[in-house]
Protein backbone atom coordinates (compact mmCIF):
# COMPACT_ATOMS: atom_id res chain seq x y z
CA UNK A 1 0.00 0.00 0.00
CA UNK A 2 1.21 3.92 -0.87
CA UNK A 3 1.95 5.72 2.02
CA UNK A 4 -1.46 8.28 0.84
CA UNK A 5 -3.21 4.53 1.16
CA UNK A 6 -2.00 4.01 4.67
CA UNK A 7 -2.93 7.92 5.76
CA UNK A 8 -6.06 7.07 4.47
CA UNK A 9 -6.71 4.19 6.29
CA UNK A 10 -5.63 5.38 9.41
CA UNK A 11 -7.38 8.64 9.01
CA UNK A 12 -10.97 6.55 8.14
CA UNK A 13 -10.39 4.33 11.17
CA UNK A 14 -10.08 7.55 13.15
CA UNK A 15 -13.38 9.20 11.91
CA UNK A 16 -15.30 5.70 12.37
CA UNK A 17 -13.79 5.52 16.15
CA UNK A 18 -14.67 8.89 16.48
CA UNK A 19 -18.71 8.60 15.67
CA UNK A 20 -18.78 6.64 18.84
CA UNK A 21 -17.54 9.50 20.98
CA UNK A 22 -19.91 11.92 19.10
CA UNK A 23 -22.61 9.50 19.56
CA UNK A 24 -22.24 9.10 23.39
CA UNK A 25 -21.67 13.29 23.17
CA UNK A 26 -25.27 14.18 21.62
CA UNK A 27 -27.41 10.91 22.75
CA UNK A 28 -28.20 12.08 26.04
CA UNK A 29 -29.43 15.81 24.86
CA UNK A 30 -31.18 14.55 21.25
CA UNK A 31 -32.52 10.98 21.99
CA UNK A 32 -31.04 8.68 20.04
CA UNK A 33 -33.89 8.72 17.27
CA UNK A 34 -33.24 12.41 16.94
CA UNK A 35 -29.92 12.15 17.11
CA UNK A 36 -29.76 9.31 14.77
CA UNK A 37 -32.05 11.34 12.34
CA UNK A 38 -30.01 14.26 12.27
CA UNK A 39 -26.99 12.02 11.65
CA UNK A 40 -28.83 10.91 8.35
CA UNK A 41 -30.34 14.27 7.36
CA UNK A 42 -26.67 16.20 7.75
CA UNK A 43 -25.28 12.78 5.94
CA UNK A 44 -27.14 13.47 3.16
CA UNK A 45 -27.20 17.03 2.56
CA UNK A 46 -23.42 17.09 2.96
CA UNK A 47 -23.80 14.30 0.06
CA UNK A 48 -25.43 16.32 -2.27
CA UNK A 49 -22.60 17.53 -4.42
CA UNK A 50 -21.50 13.39 -5.35
CA UNK A 51 -25.04 13.69 -7.25
CA UNK A 52 -23.69 13.27 -10.73
CA UNK A 53 -26.58 12.87 -13.50
CA UNK A 54 -24.74 9.51 -13.56
CA UNK A 55 -25.15 8.86 -10.17
CA UNK A 56 -28.31 9.82 -10.35
CA UNK A 57 -29.53 7.71 -13.20
CA UNK A 58 -27.73 4.33 -11.08
CA UNK A 59 -30.02 5.59 -7.90
CA UNK A 60 -33.20 6.10 -10.21
CA UNK A 61 -32.82 2.58 -11.35
CA UNK A 62 -31.84 0.85 -8.64
CA UNK A 63 -33.68 2.56 -6.23
CA UNK A 64 -35.55 -0.38 -4.22
CA UNK A 65 -32.08 -1.97 -3.53
CA UNK A 66 -30.58 1.15 -2.60
CA UNK A 67 -33.10 2.32 -0.22
CA UNK A 68 -32.81 -1.55 1.76
CA UNK A 69 -29.16 -0.99 1.97
CA UNK A 70 -29.97 2.59 3.11
CA UNK A 71 -32.18 0.97 5.73
CA UNK A 72 -30.31 -1.88 6.70
CA UNK A 73 -26.28 -0.08 6.56
CA UNK A 74 -27.51 3.54 8.36
CA UNK A 75 -30.67 4.17 9.60
CA UNK A 76 -31.32 1.01 11.58
CA UNK A 77 -27.76 0.60 12.84
CA UNK A 78 -27.99 4.31 13.53
CA UNK A 79 -30.44 4.42 15.77
CA UNK A 80 -29.06 1.06 17.71
CA UNK A 81 -26.14 2.70 18.45
CA UNK A 82 -27.15 5.92 19.39
CA UNK A 83 -29.58 4.00 21.71
CA UNK A 84 -27.18 2.47 23.11
CA UNK A 85 -24.75 5.38 23.45
CA UNK A 86 -26.95 6.76 26.29
CA UNK A 87 -25.89 3.97 28.74
CA UNK A 88 -22.91 2.31 27.21
CA UNK A 89 -19.19 3.78 26.84
CA UNK A 90 -17.95 4.77 23.82
CA UNK A 91 -15.36 2.33 24.06
CA UNK A 92 -17.17 -0.59 24.44
CA UNK A 93 -19.58 0.39 21.40
CA UNK A 94 -16.66 0.56 19.59
CA UNK A 95 -15.50 -2.91 20.50
CA UNK A 96 -18.74 -4.39 19.56
CA UNK A 97 -18.42 -2.76 15.92
CA UNK A 98 -15.60 -5.39 15.05
CA UNK A 99 -18.02 -8.34 15.54
CA UNK A 100 -19.51 -7.51 12.01
CA UNK A 101 -17.46 -9.71 9.79
CA UNK A 102 -17.72 -12.58 11.90
CA UNK A 103 -21.47 -12.50 11.36
CA UNK A 104 -20.99 -12.01 7.93
CA UNK A 105 -18.59 -15.30 7.46
CA UNK A 106 -21.28 -17.27 10.31
CA UNK A 107 -23.91 -16.52 8.34
CA UNK A 108 -22.80 -17.23 4.85
CA UNK A 109 -21.88 -20.34 6.30
CA UNK A 110 -25.20 -21.35 8.05
CA UNK A 111 -27.55 -19.60 5.48
CA UNK A 112 -25.49 -19.28 2.14
CA UNK A 113 -23.90 -22.11 1.99
CA UNK A 114 -20.23 -20.53 1.96
CA UNK A 115 -17.22 -22.54 2.84
CA UNK A 116 -15.07 -22.21 6.20
CA UNK A 117 -11.66 -22.90 6.12
CA UNK A 118 -10.46 -24.15 9.21
CA UNK A 119 -8.43 -21.11 10.05
CA UNK A 120 -11.85 -19.19 9.24
CA UNK A 121 -13.61 -21.77 11.67
CA UNK A 122 -11.40 -21.06 14.19
CA UNK A 123 -11.53 -17.48 13.90
CA UNK A 124 -15.00 -17.42 14.87
CA UNK A 125 -14.88 -19.43 17.45
CA UNK A 126 -12.35 -17.10 19.02
CA UNK A 127 -14.02 -13.87 17.56
CA UNK A 128 -17.41 -15.09 19.49
CA UNK A 129 -14.89 -16.33 22.75
CA UNK A 130 -14.08 -12.04 22.39
CA UNK A 131 -17.57 -11.19 22.66
CA UNK A 132 -18.63 -13.01 25.19
CA UNK A 133 -16.11 -11.98 27.29
CA UNK A 134 -16.85 -8.35 26.66
CA UNK A 135 -20.54 -8.78 26.94
CA UNK A 136 -19.98 -10.71 30.52
CA UNK A 137 -17.88 -7.49 31.82
CA UNK A 138 -19.61 -4.78 30.13
CA UNK A 139 -23.64 -5.64 31.68
CA UNK A 140 -23.60 -4.74 35.50
CA UNK A 141 -20.61 -2.13 34.22
CA UNK A 142 -21.47 0.74 37.25
CA UNK A 143 -24.29 -0.66 38.32
CA UNK A 144 -26.55 -0.10 35.25
CA UNK A 145 -27.11 -3.68 34.29
CA UNK A 146 -30.49 -3.68 33.12
CA UNK A 147 -29.35 -0.59 30.76
CA UNK A 148 -26.45 -1.81 30.10
CA UNK A 149 -27.88 -5.06 28.87
CA UNK A 150 -30.08 -3.80 26.54
CA UNK A 151 -27.61 -1.12 25.18
CA UNK A 152 -25.19 -4.32 24.41
CA UNK A 153 -28.43 -6.02 22.64
CA UNK A 154 -29.08 -3.17 20.67
CA UNK A 155 -25.14 -2.97 19.50
CA UNK A 156 -25.62 -6.50 18.34
CA UNK A 157 -28.84 -5.85 16.49
CA UNK A 158 -26.96 -3.35 14.53
CA UNK A 159 -23.84 -5.57 13.63
CA UNK A 160 -26.81 -8.34 12.60
CA UNK A 161 -28.43 -5.18 10.18
CA UNK A 162 -24.58 -4.64 8.92
CA UNK A 163 -24.93 -8.80 8.18
CA UNK A 164 -28.19 -8.35 6.12
CA UNK A 165 -27.04 -5.12 4.26
CA UNK A 166 -23.71 -6.71 3.09
CA UNK A 167 -24.95 -9.09 1.83
CA UNK A 168 -27.74 -8.00 0.29
CA UNK A 169 -25.63 -4.74 -1.59
CA UNK A 170 -22.93 -7.90 -2.59
CA UNK A 171 -25.78 -9.98 -4.13
CA UNK A 172 -27.80 -7.09 -5.72
CA UNK A 173 -25.64 -4.09 -6.41
CA UNK A 174 -22.53 -5.89 -7.68
CA UNK A 175 -23.05 -4.74 -11.28
CA UNK A 176 -24.90 -1.89 -12.91
CA UNK A 177 -24.29 0.56 -9.67
CA UNK A 178 -21.21 2.31 -8.91
CA UNK A 179 -20.38 2.48 -5.12
CA UNK A 180 -20.48 6.02 -4.33
CA UNK A 181 -24.07 5.74 -6.03
CA UNK A 182 -24.87 3.09 -3.38
CA UNK A 183 -23.26 5.30 -0.43
CA UNK A 184 -25.01 8.82 -1.51
CA UNK A 185 -28.09 7.36 -2.09
CA UNK A 186 -28.52 4.53 0.64
CA UNK A 187 -27.98 7.64 3.15
CA UNK A 188 -30.80 9.62 0.63
CA UNK A 189 -33.46 6.91 1.72
CA UNK A 190 -32.13 7.08 5.47
CA UNK A 191 -32.32 10.62 5.57
CA UNK A 192 -36.37 9.91 4.44
CA UNK A 193 -36.64 7.20 6.67
CA UNK A 194 -35.93 8.59 9.89
CA UNK A 195 -37.25 12.55 8.69
CA UNK A 196 -40.76 12.15 10.46
CA UNK A 197 -39.65 9.91 13.28
CA UNK A 198 -36.92 12.93 14.05
CA UNK A 199 -39.50 15.45 13.92
CA UNK A 200 -42.30 13.31 15.74
CA UNK A 201 -39.11 12.34 18.77
CA UNK A 202 -37.46 16.02 18.97
CA UNK A 203 -36.58 16.39 22.44
CA UNK A 204 -38.32 19.37 23.89
CA UNK A 205 -34.83 20.60 25.61
CA UNK A 206 -32.65 22.40 22.76
CA UNK A 207 -29.73 20.68 22.89
CA UNK A 208 -26.40 22.52 23.90
CA UNK A 209 -23.95 23.98 21.27
CA UNK A 210 -21.51 20.37 22.31
CA UNK A 211 -24.25 18.38 21.04
CA UNK A 212 -25.06 20.20 18.05
CA UNK A 213 -20.86 19.84 17.10
CA UNK A 214 -21.52 15.96 17.82
CA UNK A 215 -24.05 15.71 15.36
CA UNK A 216 -22.10 17.64 12.91
CA UNK A 217 -19.06 15.95 13.45
CA UNK A 218 -20.94 12.72 12.27
CA UNK A 219 -22.79 13.91 9.86
CA UNK A 220 -20.15 15.21 7.66
CA UNK A 221 -17.24 13.55 9.10
CA UNK A 222 -18.06 10.04 10.27
CA UNK A 223 -20.22 9.49 7.72
CA UNK A 224 -20.16 11.77 4.61
CA UNK A 225 -16.39 12.09 4.17
CA UNK A 226 -15.78 8.25 5.92
CA UNK A 227 -17.95 6.96 3.24
CA UNK A 228 -15.68 8.87 0.26
CA UNK A 229 -12.59 7.34 2.13
CA UNK A 230 -13.60 4.13 2.49
CA UNK A 231 -14.75 3.29 -1.16
CA UNK A 232 -12.00 4.84 -2.51
CA UNK A 233 -9.58 3.05 -0.46
CA UNK A 234 -11.46 -0.26 -1.55
CA UNK A 235 -11.29 0.68 -5.27
CA UNK A 236 -7.41 1.07 -4.49
CA UNK A 237 -6.51 -1.17 -2.82
CA UNK A 238 -9.16 -4.07 -2.58
CA UNK A 239 -11.60 -4.93 -0.23
CA UNK A 240 -9.14 -7.30 1.73
CA UNK A 241 -6.83 -4.36 2.94
CA UNK A 242 -9.69 -1.83 3.39
CA UNK A 243 -10.63 -4.26 6.37
CA UNK A 244 -7.39 -3.47 7.90
CA UNK A 245 -9.70 -0.75 9.53
CA UNK A 246 -11.70 -3.00 11.26
CA UNK A 247 -8.55 -3.36 13.68
CA UNK A 248 -8.30 0.44 13.68
CA UNK A 249 -11.93 1.33 14.84
CA UNK A 250 -12.02 0.10 18.03
CA UNK A 251 -8.29 1.31 19.28
CA UNK A 252 -9.10 5.17 17.97
CA UNK A 253 -13.03 4.33 19.55
CA UNK A 254 -11.05 3.62 23.33
CA UNK A 255 -8.49 6.12 22.91
CA UNK A 256 -11.10 8.93 21.85
CA UNK A 257 -13.23 7.95 24.70
CA UNK A 258 -10.19 8.17 27.80
CA UNK A 259 -8.90 11.28 26.37
CA UNK A 260 -11.89 13.20 25.33
CA UNK A 261 -15.17 11.82 28.24
CA UNK A 262 -12.16 9.91 30.64
CA UNK A 263 -13.50 6.77 29.84
CA UNK A 264 -11.86 3.97 32.30
CA UNK A 265 -10.03 1.24 30.07
CA UNK A 266 -11.49 -1.95 31.91
CA UNK A 267 -10.14 -5.54 31.32
CA UNK A 268 -13.29 -6.82 29.93
CA UNK A 269 -12.68 -3.90 27.22
CA UNK A 270 -9.10 -4.67 26.73
CA UNK A 271 -9.32 -8.63 26.43
CA UNK A 272 -12.42 -8.57 24.66
CA UNK A 273 -11.04 -5.97 22.08
CA UNK A 274 -7.40 -8.52 21.53
CA UNK A 275 -9.81 -11.51 21.34
CA UNK A 276 -12.53 -10.09 18.70
CA UNK A 277 -9.38 -8.40 16.55
CA UNK A 278 -7.64 -11.72 17.01
CA UNK A 279 -10.68 -13.55 15.51
CA UNK A 280 -11.79 -10.93 13.11
CA UNK A 281 -8.14 -11.10 11.73
CA UNK A 282 -8.09 -15.49 10.77
CA UNK A 283 -11.73 -15.10 10.17
CA UNK A 284 -10.95 -12.25 7.18
CA UNK A 285 -7.55 -14.02 6.50
CA UNK A 286 -5.66 -10.90 7.12
CA UNK A 287 -3.33 -12.64 8.79
CA UNK A 288 -2.57 -14.76 4.86
CA UNK A 289 -2.96 -11.45 3.33
CA UNK A 290 0.73 -11.94 2.02
CA UNK A 291 0.67 -15.60 1.72
CA UNK A 292 -3.28 -15.57 -0.31
CA UNK A 293 -3.67 -12.26 -2.75
CA UNK A 294 -6.64 -13.85 -4.58
CA UNK A 295 -10.02 -12.55 -2.54
CA UNK A 296 -11.22 -14.75 0.83
CA UNK A 297 -13.92 -16.67 -0.71
CA UNK A 298 -16.69 -15.09 1.50
CA UNK A 299 -15.43 -12.01 1.84
CA UNK A 300 -18.25 -9.17 1.83
CA UNK A 301 -17.34 -5.31 2.26
CA UNK A 302 -19.39 -4.26 5.43
CA UNK A 303 -20.32 -0.70 6.18
CA UNK A 304 -19.69 0.86 9.65
CA UNK A 305 -20.75 3.75 11.46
Amino acid sequence: MKTSDVTALILLGALWGASFLFMRMGANEFGGMALAGMRAIGAAICSIPLLTRTRLTEMRTHWRDIAIVGIANSALPFVLFSFAAQSLPAGVSAISDAIAPLLVALSGWMLLGEKLNPMQASGLVIGFTGVVWLVAGTVGFGGGTHAMGWAMAACLGANVCYTFGAHYSHRRLRSGVTPLSVATGSQLAAAVLLLPFTVWMWPTRTPGWSAWLAVLGLAALCTSLAYVLFYGLMARVGASRSMVVMFLIPVFGVVWGLVFLHEPVTLAMAGGCIVILLGVALTTGLVRLRRNRGPVPNEVAVEHP
